[in-house]
Parts: structure tokens; sequence; C-alpha cells
């Protein structure tokens, strides 16, 4: 099954595609590309992302698995503590000076459906050519059977 981003991330049906399992595929994709593209100024440095989630069924867990994926990718996290609303996610990306970040939504979606949309270090939504970069370190994370890194929330803390 092929994972695709469309208009601001990527969103599927929940329990149908959007399960634990593809969400930790997608949060190692987006690890591994944020770490990729780290400005020469920050290498050596630990980055930072943020993580947001709203009131869709599962959200506040999905955020945990993200969080987990890039706490054992050596990426610190902001993790919400409650529901928040996308921009106060992009709020906190540039308040903080954070890399990027994740918010789990589905946004406009029915809602059966849930999503990750993919933020840049602006807080706004992370460029076609980013979003097709992690898919493509999806695709190729799937082909070679690399499994997603994972770091117990306990321990990440």
């Amino acid at each position: 099954m092929a994972i695709q981003f469309g208009t601001d991330g990527w969103r599927a049906v929940i329990s149908d595609e959007f399960t634990f399992e593809n969400v930790r595929r997608v949060a190692q994709a987006i690890a591994e590309r944020t770490l990729a593209d780290l400005p020469p100024t920050q290498r050596g440095t630990r980055p930072y992302m943020v993580i947001g989630f709203d009131t869709r069924f599962l959200s506040d867990r999905y955020a945990i698995a993200v969080a987990e994926v890039f706490a054992a990718n050596g990426i610190a996290v902001w993790l919400a503590q409650a529901d928040a609303p996308t921009p106060m996610i992009s709020y906190a990306i540039v308040d903080k000076k954070a890399l990027g970040g994740v918010m789990i939504t589905a946004s406009h979606n029915p809602p059966r459906y849930n999503g990750i949309k993919l933020k840049s270090a602006y807080g706004g939504s992370a460029s076609a050519a980013i979003a097709k970069a992690v898919e493509a370190r999806i695709a190729t994370n799937q082909t070679t059977r690399t499994s997603p890194r994972q770091m117990e929330l306990a321990s990440a803390i």
C-alpha cells in the first residue's frame, strides 16, 4: 500500500489505512527527512519538532506514536498535552524555533478519517517537494523492510 500525501499531508480512514503501523512508518520517514535536511549550523545538535493533535478518535495516541518514533531517532519533541487547533501548533513551531512539526488531524474530512499534517519551520504546510521526499522515504523503507525505530514515551521523557 502506497502512502501518498495530498493537500497539507496524508489522510486515510481510521483502522483501514490510518493505523498505528502506518503512522509510525510515516513518522520514521519524516524523522529521516528532518535529520537529512538539518542546516549545517544545527548538525551535531538535537533538533526539535512540535506534535499536536485534535479531538478525533485516538488522535492523542497517534501523536504519542509519532513522538516515540521521533525520540528513537534523536529528535526532541514538544508534545501537546491536550487537543489543540492546527494554528496553535503552527504558532508553537515558530515560537519554539522548531524545525517543523506534525499535527494529527483529518481537518475537514469525515469523522472516519484521520491524518498527519506536516508543517515546516515557518509553521505553514511543508512544500510539495518535502512531501514527495517523505513519500519516497516511506516507499524505500517499505522496499528494504526497514521498521520504524521506537522508544517508549516514558523513556523518551
